[in-house]
This record gives C-alpha cells, sequence and structure tokens, in this order.
C-alpha cells in the first residue's frame, strides 16, 4: 500500500529504545518541516488551484502533530531543541529532476518520506511498552497514511496515473539505498540498525 521498496524490521524499535528522547524531538523538528514543506509548495505553486487546499490542510494537521509532539515532550521533561537535521530528506531530494519534473518529483518524494514515516510509526505503535507513546503513534498512523495519498493524487493531478508510478517505482528504489547506505543517526528516519 505504501509503495516502499524496504521493510523495517521490528528490532529497529529496539534500536532507537536507548535514544527515544532524541527520536521524540527529531519527529517535532520532522512535523515542522512538514508542515513548512506543504506551505512551500503551496506557495511556489499556487497558480496551480487543485493544489491549495489539499496543502494548506495537510499543513496544518502536521502543525497539530508538532503541537502534540510538543506536549509529550514539555511533559516527560525533554528539552525540544536544534539538532543536527537528518540526511534522509535531503538525500531523497537529490533525485528530483530539475524542469518540467520538478514538480511530479517533489510530490512523489514528500509521499514517499509519509509511507516512511507511517511505517516506523506503526513499529512504535505496536511494539514500544510505554503506552502512552504507542497509543500516540497508532494516533498518527490514519493521517500519515492520508499524507501519503494525498501527495500521490496531486502528483495524478500533473502526469497520467501510469507515469506517476513508474517514476514512484525509481523514487522508491533510490528511498530504499538512502536509508541502507546512510550514516547511523538516531533519528525517526534513521538507517536500519542491528
Amino acid at each position: 500500500m505504501l509503495s516502499l521498496r524496504s521493510e523495517t524490521p521490528v528490532a529497529w524499535v529496539g534500536s532507537v529504545l536507548p535514544v527515544l528522547d532524541e527520536v521524540l524531538v527529531d519527529h517535532a523538528h520532522c512535523e515542522k518541516k512538514a508542515a513548512s514543506t506543504a506551505l512551500g509548495l503551496l506557495f511556489r505553486y499556487a497558480d496551480h488551484e487543485v493544489v491549495l487546499r489539499p496543502l494548506s490542510e495537510l499543513a496544518r494537521e502536521e502543525l497539530r502533530h508538532f503541537e502534540s509532539l510538543l506536549d509529550i515532550l514539555e511533559a516527560r521533561g525533554i528539552r525540544f531543541e536544534r539538532q543536527i537535521p537528518s540526511r534522509y530528506a535531503g538525500r531523497l531530494h537529490e533525485a528530483v529532476r530539475r524542469g518540467p519534473h520538478h514538480l511530479l518529483d517533489t510530490l512523489i518524494v514528500c509521499a514517499l518520506i509519509e509511507a516512511r514515516s507511517c511505517e516506523r510509526m506503526k513499529l512504535l505503535a505496536e511494539n514500544l511498552e510505554d503506552a502512552e507513546l504507542a497509543g500516540f503513534y497508532a494516533d498518527l498512523l490514519a493521517s500519515e497514511a492520508r499524507h501519503f495519498s494525498t501527495y500521490l493524487h496531486l502528483a495524478e493531478h500533473f502526469e497520467p496515473r501510469e507515469v506517476v508510478q513508474a517514476r514512484l517505482a525509481e523514487l522508491a528504489a533510490h528511498e530504499a539505498e538512502v536509508l541502507a547506505t546512510g550514516p547511523q543517526e538516531p533519528r525517526l528516519h534513521g538507517p536500519f540498525t542491528s
């Protein structure tokens, strides 16, 4: 359903448990960045009416997730602070073509980031012993999957479905390679660790 080319092993949850505070801060940064990305696309492509409402709604939802994470951090005594950003999204965007295919590729990359987020959050929801955090991640699953679909549906407004699906397959292979070869980072989108 999520078009990912690789699967995060359940062992990933165990690998992030010792650095869960840092992963939660990273997740907050991810939600803030996701809102910023949606707003950036909304402004850049404001002449495409079809993107306006979906991206506005998506940005608002991402900001609500960010605020929820700020609440969680505060309740747990974890300070929200700057981090060295994960290289994951930047490396994905390296495959975005310039010119007439830029919007298509950007929308697909955004979809893949949402798909990986959904996959990782599902693992956290199903495997964390912390019931509060597990419930929080379970509550996010539907919106993350919807964001994945939103970006793909927007892409299909600009290119035929078969073109979108072909490019999705190419970029999904790139995404799997990025995770397989990335540096070891305690991040929501960090590489698989053993």
